[in-house]
């Protein structure tokens, strides 16, 4: 238990960095308080009048102190940052950043180059003004100009900027749309660091792929050469750690060095002393951004308990490598990515060992040690993941226990090849090594998210935490068999029974089972989201989401129905919470997004967290086009650069998509009667059209001739059930009731799946509508045909 009396001190230091850093206006109040809070601690310890009452004011001196100093870190930089953010530069004005390059330039899975840096001026027309705050920086590779641009260069970044959302590290989010021009380009050490991770991914180029782009994201952590569809397997089958510089990496450069210093008969204290030189080469090669900093921290304590002689202290050592960080950067405190490695860590001390000791009563020992470590971290990290991804990776812990003996060989090689730039023919031999265990790790990413049923949904929100959080701790009673814990576990066991049954259970029925009797080539549907809109198109494989809906959870209840788990384009209308509203339950599913103007803040930030889950984004205008599938996209609307309709419904997305089994439609957003003659007058229509998607949920702001020269024989409606709004209006039913056209309605019928088939057009729909709710005549259920439309 000695290792635990740390535990509570990391506790109250990261709450208190979280408090300061979500209300930063009162950091210097929670300082004062905790150094108040202190100095009374130190006087109650005098009148302890026993060695554990003592023991425990002591460590709340110890806390109550570090939790000051880590408010007051914000404290002091609050001043600056709120300037800076005070400045109005956000809502799209233009702007000129200038900077100083701090994190590694990484290219995402959109392609787009994105940086950390901290800027010193921010000019803004003819206006200058001084500043010294990190910002973020998104560019793309085209449109950077001027000298090598890395961690070291000073630049100029040109275009538009929101403020950061609260707690994170940058003040601003700059979207350099005019580009990049470099001033200088790193000198030194980080000139001499560049050469050398740049000569890595050039040794590695010519290697087959997807192999070869994982060298150097095992070796220094570059994944610009990952390829997106690795990206995205990596993900699906938890393996996006081995990418990613941490904690197993810099052990792997200590251990090296300590084991070299060893056989050449070096002491204990001149093998440390080599172990934190390698090390800080190491985080000098790879660039010190936070990420690195934390896992070079925490090796570099560990270093310091092999000095002492005291190596079993592990919680000890984590809990003081946690509050370390987070007094040299308290942003760390709201970091997913630290959150996970510290309870990952934290996993590996406390529960491997046990794990594997339960485990080897039912596998060999070999076998139960390996299993042991990802099961462990699962375990741990699992909570956290069902907040940003309710599912299960169901192969995960099989493609660790696979993958995870070839990142060894994968780094140290890899940083071999990248260490050995003077000679060419090495580093590329090297390098060629190092692609074997890569090739391997890529191979085992693809293979297992290739195999069926690889994502198995979960509960959603806090009760998704909590059951997930149960399985875990049942999870752990069941296999270690604690004596002290024994009558807790056959209560675990049922727990574990009932939340695993539960969840078996309404993942089957709103997947697998809700999927039989769904036709299986339909090509246009429309969820029932409520009051909203949220329509699929999908050709050949490839799938398009047309808006979300206004919550993540119905969205994502009509993706999980349908069996779809990524969505190639997803296209925002425009940013109504009706429309946007459930962009969440996208986030990390996207390839691309198009959008049409953004009006306010809130609008970039849906997308700039939509970018920053690996969307690529195109901002969309009349004209553009492009494949899904065999299917053709076109834009009709909105007009480039109009002045006439400003952002919002006037200039909302209008889509015609046709070809690849998609029936000729037109797919209408909220968009109203002005902007519907403009659309008619524009010659851009390509009518007759099978389907039509009624604009604004059938309000009454409608231009009938709009649908009559359109002669499509099914009007499809997104509406919630009892909206306040009255919509569909009657005199929009009428009108579509003269021309003709079937009218299926979201709120009567549920969603709605259109097939082409050779008569026509073919209607399936979730229930038949109440008796005399029908606007139409039509008879047609479930799995029916409809209609004859071309």
């Amino acid at each position: 238990m000695r290792d635990l009396r740390l535990v509570p001190v990391a506790a109250v230091v990261w709450g208190a960095a979280i408090a300061a850093v979500l209300q930063p206006d009162l950091a210097a109040v929670l300082a004062g308080v905790g150094g108040l809070g202190a100095a009374a601690a130190i006087i109650g310890a005098r009148r302890a009048s026993s060695r554990r009452r003592r023991t425990a004011v002591s460590l709340a001196v110890v806390s109550l102190a570090l939790a000051a100093a880590v408010c007051g870190q914000v404290a002091l930089a609050q001043p600056s940052r709120a300037a800076a953010a005070a400045l109005g530069v956000d809502g799209g004005r233009a702007i000129d950043v200038h900077a100083l390059v701090v994190g590694k330039v990484e290219r995402d899975a959109t392609g787009t180059l994105r940086l950390d840096a901290v800027a010193s001026r921010i000019d803004r027309g003819h206006e200058r003004h001084r500043v010294d705050v990190p910002v973020s920086i998104a560019v793309a590779p085209g449109d950077v100009s001027g000298e090598r641009l890395d961690v070291g260069s000073t630049v100029v970044a040109s275009g538009t900027a929101f403020r950061a959302d609260p707690g994170e590290r940058a003040v601003l989010v700059v979207r350099a749309s005019r580009g990049i021009r470099v001033e200088t380009a790193p000198r030194g050490l980080l000139a001499l660091a560049s050469d050398l991770r740049r000569g890595l991914v050039a040794s590695a180029e010519g290697l087959p792929q997807p192999g070869a782009g994982l060298v150097p994201g095992l070796a220094v952590g570059d994944t610009s050469a990952v390829h997106p569809e690795l990206v995205a397997a990596m993900k699906v089958t938890s393996l996006t750690h081995l990418t990613a510089v941490s904690g197993a990496n810099c052990a792997l450069v200590v251990g090296i060095a300590f084991g070299v210093a060893a056989l050449c008969g070096a002491r204990r204290g001149l093998r440390v002393v080599m172990g934190v030189a390698a090390l800080a080469l190491f985080v000098g090669i790879v660039t010190p951004e936070p990420s690195v900093v934390r896992a070079a921290i925490m090796a570099a304590i560990a270093m310091m308990g092999v000095l002492l002689g005291r190596t079993g202290a592990g919680v000890s050592l984590l809990c003081t490598a946690v509050v370390v960080a987070l007094l040299g950067d308290p942003a760390l405190s709201l970091s997913l990515g630290f959150a996970l490695s510290a309870g990952a860590t934290a996993a590996l001390l406390v529960l491997a060992r046990p794990l594997a000791t339960g485990l080897s009563r039912w596998m060999p020992r070999a076998l139960a040690l390996a299993l042991s470590v990802p099961l462990s971290a699962e375990l741990v990290c699992g909570p956290l993941l069902m907040t940003i991804n309710p599912a299960i990776p169901l192969y995960g812990i099989v493609a660790n226990l696979l993958a995870d003996p070839a990142a060894g060989p994968a780094t140290i090689l890899g940083l071999a090849a990248c260490l050995a730039a003077p000679l060419p023919l090495l580093r590329s031999g090297l390098a060629a090594l190092a692609w074997i265990p890569a090739a391997w790790i890529a191979g085992t990413a693809q293979t297992t998210a290739s195999l069926p049923a690889h994502l198995v949904p979960w509960l959603t929100g806090i009760v998704g935490v909590a059951s997930f959080g149960a399985v875990a701790v049942a999870v752990a009673l069941v296999v270690i068999r604690p004596a002290r814990l024994r009558r807790a576990i056959v209560p675990a066991a049922a727990v574990l029974a009932i939340v695993v049954g539960v969840v078996a259970g309404s993942g089957l029925s709103s997947s697998a089972m809700a999927r039989i009797g769904l036709p299986p080539a339909w090509a246009v549907g429309v969820c029932d989201v409520g009051q909203g809109d949220a329509l699929l198109v999908r050709s050949h494989g490839r799938t398009a989401l047309i808006d979300t809906g206004p919550e993540p959870a119905p969205v994502a209840a009509c993706l999980r129905r349908l069996g779809l788990d990524r969505i190639d384009i997803l296209v925002l209308t425009h940013y109504d919470k009706d429309h946007a509203g459930g962009f969440e339950a996208l986030l990390g599913r996207v390839d691309t997004v198009l959008h049409g103007p953004i009006g306010k803040p809130s609008d970039q930030r849906v997308l700039d967290r939509l970018e920053r889950a690996g969307a690529r984004l195109v901002d969309t205008h009349t004209g553009m086009s492009g494949r899904l599938g065999a299917a053709t996209w076109t834009v009709l609307w909105p007009q480039a650069r109009s002045r006439a309709f400003p952002p919002g419904n006037e200039s909302c997305i209008i889509l015609d998509v046709r070809g690849g089994e998609v029936p000729p439609s037109l797919l209408l957003c909220d968009t109203d009667a002005v902007v519907q003659r403009a659309l008619l007058r524009s010659g851009a229509l390509r009518p007759p059209y099978a389907v039509v998607k009624v604009a604004h949920h059938g309000s009454a702001d409608q231009e009938a001739r709009l649908y009559a020269a359109l002669r499509a024989p099914v009007a499809l409606i997104s509406v919630g059930l009892g909206n306040d709004y009255g919509h569909p209006r009657a005199p929009t039913l009428a009108f579509l009731m003269a021309l003709g056209a079937r009218i299926h309605r979201t709120d009567q019928e549920g969603m709605l799946l259109v097939t082409s088939v050779d008569a026509g057009i073919q209607v399936w729909r979730e229930r038949a509508p109440p008796p005399g709710g029908a606007p139409t005549p039509s008879a047609s259920s479930s799995g029916r045909r409809v209609g004859g439309a071309g």
